[in-house]
């Protein structure tokens, strides 16, 4: 897995590229070649990453809240006039999680779990994935979502982010169904606890995760990334509507 895919004469968008296994997975595809539009609600956090990768100059860093329609639809056409090239490698990293008692949850804050993780991956892959096609391009596009593993196991307390992440592979499964005629490829990762700053919880919350993992310690996001990578790429032309586990075999 560590060695380079080519991904020259490509662009890539990425969402939630601004930190976390955004930000590794766009430095992977910049080291291979990839031109990257960076996409972030965090406009600030995407240019920092714009600024870490390979030939900065040839990537773009933009703000894009996914589950807001014509934010999307902007950021797709700034792209395109930018790179000059409709992005045919797409990454849906965006996303946050919000923890609440099952009981106590509000349904705002339900709802914006729901709308961040699930309605914008759906928004993002459907304009993308939309433009692939209207101009020709969708031979060779891949799609790889950025699940969950709680989306198979549940998440105490995280009930919304789990049927978010559910809902993510299984919408990852229904688009390759139907995109894969049109030489769409549409994947989807299921990551475990992986060191971003999402996993800021207190010492007592880690240390019960890493006690539930057999290698003991959490993910990288570049492990993640590097998978990504592969799904992007043409190694990966028998993978369709795959859920990969990348997890140190996490709840196993």
């Amino acid at each position: 897995m560590s060695s380079k895919n080519d991904f020259s004469g490509k662009v890539a968008l990425v969402t939630g590229g601004g930190s976390g296994i955004g930000r590794a997975v766009c430095q992977v595809l910049a080291r291979d070649g990839a031109r990257v539009s960076v996409c972030d609600i965090n406009l600030k956090g995407a240019e920092e990453t714009l600024g870490s990768l390979k030939n900065p100059s040839d990537h773009i860093a933009l703000c894009m809240d996914v589950s807001n329609k014509e934010q999307v639809h902007d950021g797709l056409r700034v792209t395109q006039e930018k790179m000059k090239a409709t992005p045919t490698l797409l990454v849906n990293c965006a996303g946050l999680g919000r923890p609440a008692p099952f009981l106590e949850m509000t349904e705002e804050r339900f709802m914006h779990v729901i709308n961040v993780n699930l309605k914008g991956t759906f928004l993002v892959s459907q304009a993308v994935c939309k433009a692939m096609l209207d101009r020709n391009e969708a031979k060779g596009g891949a799609v790889v979502n950025i699940a969950s593993v709680t989306g198979k196991t549940g998440l105490a307390n995280n009930s919304q982010y789990a049927a978010s992440k559910g809902g993510v592979m299984a919408f990852t499964k229904s688009c390759a169904k139907e995109l894969a005629k049109t030489g769409i490829k549409v994947n989807c990762i299921m990551p475990g606890p992986i060191r971003t700053p999402m996993l800021a919880f207190p010492q007592e919350i880690v240390d019960e995760f890493l006690s539930r993992n057999p290698l003991g310690r959490f993910g990288e996001p570049e492990e993640v990334a590097e998978m990504v990578a592969f799904l992007l790429s043409e190694k990966s032309n028998y993978f369709l509507g795959s859920c990969i586990e990348v997890t140190g075999g996490h709840d196993m």
